[in-house]
């Protein structure tokens, strides 16, 4: 690399089980990834980690057991844990002579666009002073992120927000399968992946330990976000020797190699598409469809026949085919109850000289 070149901005994600052990936080563990960061930073490269493990280490720390499921105790334990978590990371980067930066996130740093901006501003000025921000979600104080998220979705959306070239996914399993290797001794990795589609899906199957909150086919659909994102993804063994760095080579058999979609999604539409809940849903007609996917057309309220749920002006909707297979997703102009009334209706018979935009094509994202 030259010393005029950028450097290639890299985001690393590690789960819970594989910084953690039944005594709490693995420092060995950490200290490994530490030191696979450091390496890479040597390169040129920069680096953002995202780490799980803050419930894990605090329940250990309070005793034990099987994971508990009250989301009130669950938040409990992140709190316990998470100090413990950012001294084992501070004292390990501390050794290779790096600063490390605590970044806590919860959905509204995603679902309100100031607060994406924000937090978009503040993993740049932490990587411009040279320090590794390490992200968690802010499980202490996040009920939806920690009934229903995981922290893979989450370093997907870090690596659009630092614009990173490579996301890497570590885990403990050496990536993808034909079948799950823990039942199926003829399963194969799949080492490549043009396009996610719904075998894909079907292969990658359910949750996995019994310490985490995700499993593949919750990195499958971060693999999906980073490829809509045009950063390229592998899903790789933590454990692996020097796994950082031949992901970052891009070398054979790391891991499950995930390539990034040819047009990328602007960053205005990415956050519509994956970081926004949808507060209702729209089922249009056929000629809505095909407007909407072949015309890059602004959704109509003539093109609407039914209205699912109470939203409002400027929040996220879902829009299904008359088959009610979803295959948009935008920002309503409308509240719910006045696409209601308007539904069905032609521009000419609307009052004013409203043209009956429910979903503006600037504001829509086709998600097939």
């Amino acid at each position: 690399m030259t010393a005029s070149a950028s450097p290639r901005t890299v985001v690393v994600k590690i789960g819970s089980s594989s910084v953690t052990a039944d005594q709490g936080v693995d420092a060995g563990a950490v200290a490994k990834l530490c030191a696979d960061v450091a390496g890479v930073r040597q390169g040129g490269h920069q680096v953002v980690v995202v780490t799980s493990g803050a419930v894990a280490a605090g329940w250990a720390a309070l005793g034990g057991g099987p994971r508990p499921t009250d989301p009130v105790v669950l938040q409990a334990a992140a709190a316990v844990g998470q100090h413990r978590l950012m001294r084992v990371y501070d004292d390990a980067f501390a050794g290779a002579g790096l600063v490390v930066g605590q970044v806590l996130l919860a959905p509204l740093d995603f679902a309100h666009r100031q607060q994406y901006l924000h937090a978009r501003r503040t993993l740049a000025t932490l990587l411009d002073l040279g320090v590794v921000p390490v992200v968690n979600e802010n499980d202490a104080t996040s009920d939806d992120e920690i009934r229903f998220g995981d922290n893979d979705r989450l370093a997907a959306l870090v690596a659009h927000l630092v614009s990173a070239d490579l996301l890497v996914l570590l885990t403990d399993t050496p990536g993808l399968f034909t079948a799950d290797p823990r039942v199926d001794a003829e399963a194969l990795l799949i080492e490549e992946v043009a396009e996610i589609d719904h075998a894909l899906e079907a292969v990658a199957g359910g949750a996995g330990s019994a310490v985490g909150s995700g499993g593949m086919a919750a990195k499958l659909g971060a693999a999906r976000i980073a490829s809509w994102s045009g950063v390229r993804t592998v899903i790789a063994d933590a454990s692996r020797p020097g796994v950082l760095a031949s992901a970052v080579a891009g070398e054979a058999g790391v891991g499950t190699v995930f390539h990034a979609r040819g047009r990328r999604l602007p960053a205005r539409k990415l956050w519509i598409a994956f970081a926004v809940a949808p507060a209702g849903r729209l089922v249009v007609d056929d000629g809505a469809r095909r407007a909407l996917l072949e015309h890059d057309a602004s959704l109509l309220s003539a093109g609407v026949v039914l209205v699912d749920g109470r939203f409002d002006a400027d929040e996220a909707v879902e829009i299904a085919g008359p088959d009610g297979v979803v295959f948009a997703k935008g920002l309503a102009r409308l509240a719910a109850d006045q696409v209601r009334s308007w539904a069905g209706r032609r521009t000419s018979e609307l009052p004013g000289e409203d043209r009956g935009e429910v979903v503006h094509r600037d504001d829509l994202v086709v998600l097939i």
